[in-house]
């Protein structure tokens, strides 16, 4: 058995009056992802983690903002996208693990509800899907709320 290890980054600006939308949850707030897409910052940098692991490229490659095909579209379309290029190899996911930065709004109430919509759509049981929040500590501009970022790390096995 061959593994790979792939990660995956993402960051947003955060406007008043747009939608927020974390691994392909609705979150309540005041603000959100300015974004050629939905602006799914987590699945985005899942995304880019798949990719990566498999050298395949990143998000922008196949799916780039300069396209109408791509504007405003559910990000969770992507990442079945992105699923079909890694089953298509022989891959398989072993496990997930995402980590979102933001100041606001505390999104911990939603942390189950966002692993169960991604292990839905990868088909995979919850336990192998991590999503965890954390602040900046109001340092910087994810601090400061004009952004959001997203680290995402995965194990990809044949």
């Amino acid at each position: 058995m061959e593994i790979r290890i792939g990660n995956g980054f993402d960051i947003h600006k955060l406007l008043p009056g747009l939608p927020l939308k974390l691994c392909g949850v609705n979150i309540p707030s005041e603000r959100g992802c300015v974004a050629h897409s939905d602006g799914d910052v987590a699945i985005h940098a899942l995304c880019d983690a798949l990719l990566g692991a498999l050298a395949l490229g990143d998000i922008g490659k196949h799916f780039p903002d300069t396209s109408d095909e791509y504007k405003g579209i559910d990000s969770r379309i992507l990442l079945k996208s992105v699923l079909e290029m890694i089953t298509e190899r022989g891959w398989r996911i072993g496990n997930i693990d995402i980590t979102l930065m933001l100041q606001k709004p505390k999104v911990a109430p939603y942390i189950l509800e966002m692993r169960k919509m991604l292990a839905s759509v990868l088909d995979l049981d919850l336990e192998r899907v991590s999503v965890k929040a954390t602040t900046t500590e109001k340092l910087g501009s994810i601090g400061r709320e004009e952004g959001i970022a997203t680290f995402a790390t995965i194990l990809l096995f044949n």
